[in-house]
């Protein structure tokens, strides 16, 4: 790997780092959304009912205060009027009683002497006129009520707020005792409005800043927490990929910390339960590996003897005794059958050490399958759809073991004829072998390939090693493909072999590999 190669994969694993961290579903993510959610609720629900409040105590003082004066005011200058003032008298008074503290704008209506009604304002706010005022409010000041003892006057002050043209504005009426003046008041209320909108800024800033402020204290509070839970992860991770020496450093005594001593402990007894169990495997692969070779001294002699014994049965000149003549074909199997399970369980031991090897060279795959039924001497049992020419870099003996195993554990288990068929698909050759009997059991499916597995209990002994489909797979696998099995809809298995057209650079990998 270049110096810039590793940069750039450095770069990358950083800006992964970055979006899983920033990922919606990341824990950092969520407590931080968690903490501005309840600081963003705490904030509004405090600003509004403080707004709430603030408001309120603000237009009622200003309203009880304007609403006090205007009364007084009606008292002591609209109460002096005659029952049917004069113009002059009735604009004097409305003048005289909007020069009050409050400053507040006034309107009197009253019967002049020629019984038409009269009407004077103090000449504030454009002109302030009875159509100013809401309708319900004036029916509401001009009705009468009854007097008694719970009710000492007839008429009453009644107030009521309007907006005009965005400005708020307090507008209220009464009548003098004795039912002569009727006056309004208009004040408004703008400033107010806007010390109320400054306090709603004022809120708004605070709340921004408290969402901020809990932003802040959540990243602070996921980076404590979840620091130890990130290198827990990435030791978890390394463990995972066989790096069973990984440790996390323990500091504190709080659960996080209990949390790393558990893992710590996990990952000691891991390890040590692995060296343990690499330990019993290499051992017994190296007995398998000495077992089968030791056989395999006595085995050639004893094939040796079996052969000559083999030609004895076969010379028609009658020697052998016909009584031992069936111990005879027996011991000859049986020789067979031993040598074949010595040179498969050999076989299995280098896949099981990694030390098989491919020995590659172009091949044409028809004619290479060709060759392995014929020399078997299956050409009569198998019908081959190959065409010549599809070419392929693999190992021509592990590709011949794994047709042999396939034919032959077709033309045993299955049903004649049996189908090869070989096709070409991308950069890849692939063959299937079918044959016509009864199919494999659904239970069965999924242990066809694993080594010595029988299909029934009560046939505890084959003809065959255990192993031929196991090492078929095997050899499968260090070209690079696969074997899958199935049962073909129309009945019988299907066994489907796939091989790259070149095993070269899975090879050139595997060797990498092993001298880094």
């Amino acid at each position: 790997m270049t110096q810039a190669q590793g940069g750039i994969r450095g770069w990358a694993a950083a800006r992964k780092g970055h979006l899983t961290r920033l990922r919606f579903t990341s824990l950092r993510l969520r407590l931080v959304v968690v903490f501005g959610l309840v600081a963003l609720t705490a904030a509004v629900s405090a600003s509004g009912i403080a707004y709430w409040l603030n408001r309120e105590a603000v237009l009622t003082r200003t309203q009880d205060a304007v609403l006090r004066d205007f009364q007084q005011e009606m008292q002591n200058h609209a109460g002096l009027l005659p029952e049917l003032p004069e113009r002059y008298e009735l604009q004097r008074t409305a003048q005289n009683m909007a020069n009050s503290s409050q400053r507040f704008s006034v309107l009197l209506v009253a019967k002049g002497s020629d019984g038409e009604a009269l009407y004077a304002n103090s000449g504030a706010l454009n002109g302030f006129s009875v159509q100013d005022v809401p309708e319900s409010l004036r029916a509401a000041v001009n009705e009468t009520q009854e007097v008694d003892s719970s009710n000492k006057y007839a008429y009453h002050l009644y107030w009521q707020r309007i907006v005009d043209d965005g400005t708020p504005y307090l507008v209220a009426g009464t009548k003098v005792i004795n039912g002569g003046t009727t006056g309004y008041m208009l004040k408004s209320l703008e400033p107010e409005a806007k010390d109320l909108n400054s306090l709603a800024w004022s809120l708004g800033i605070a709340t921004g800043l408290a969402l901020i402020g809990s932003a802040l204290l959540a990243q602070a509070a996921a980076t404590t927490v979840l620091k130890p839970v990130h290198r827990l992860g990435v030791a978890a991770r390394r463990l995972g990929e066989g790096k069973l020496d990984t440790r996390l450093r323990v500091s504190g005594t709080d659960e996080l910390a209990d949390l790393s001593r558990t893992f710590n402990d996990a990952a000691e007894a891991l390890e040590k339960r692995v060296d343990d169990m690499a330990a019993r495997d290499e051992a017994s692969r190296r007995f398998v590996a000495d077992m089968s070779h030791e056989l395999r001294t006595p085995l050639t002699a004893i094939t040796a003897v079996t052969e000559i014994l083999e030609e004895e049965l076969e010379a028609e000149s009658g020697s052998m005794d016909p009584m031992i003549e069936p111990a005879v074909r027996l011991v000859v199997s049986e020789t067979r059958r031993l040598n074949d399970l010595v040179e498969n369980l050999m076989e299995v031991t280098r896949f099981d050490a990694g030390t098989a090897r491919l020995v590659l060279d172009d091949v044409d795959v028809a004619d290479q399958i060709t060759a392995c039924i014929d020399v078997r001497a299956w050409l009569d049992a198998v019908d081959l759809d190959a065409e010549r020419g599809i070419h392929a870099r693999l190992d021509p003996r592990r590709l011949d073991v794994i047709m042999a195993n396939l034919v032959g554990n077709a033309l045993k288990h299955g049903g004649s004829p049996v189908r090869v068929a070989v096709r070409a698909a991308d950069d890849s050759v692939v063959i299937e072998v079918r044959d016509h009997g009864p199919g494999i059991p659904e239970d069965v499916l999924p242990h066809v390939f694993d080594r010595f597995y029988k299909a029934s209990a009560s046939r505890p002994r084959s003809e065959g090693s255990g192993l031929g489909l196991s090492i078929a797979l095997e050899s499968a696998h260090i070209h690079g493909g696969e074997i899958t099995a199935a049962n073909s809809p129309e009945g019988g298995a299907v066994f489907t072999l796939r091989l790259p057209r070149d095993a070269s650079e899975l090879a050139q990998e595997c060797e990498g590999e092993k001298n880094s």
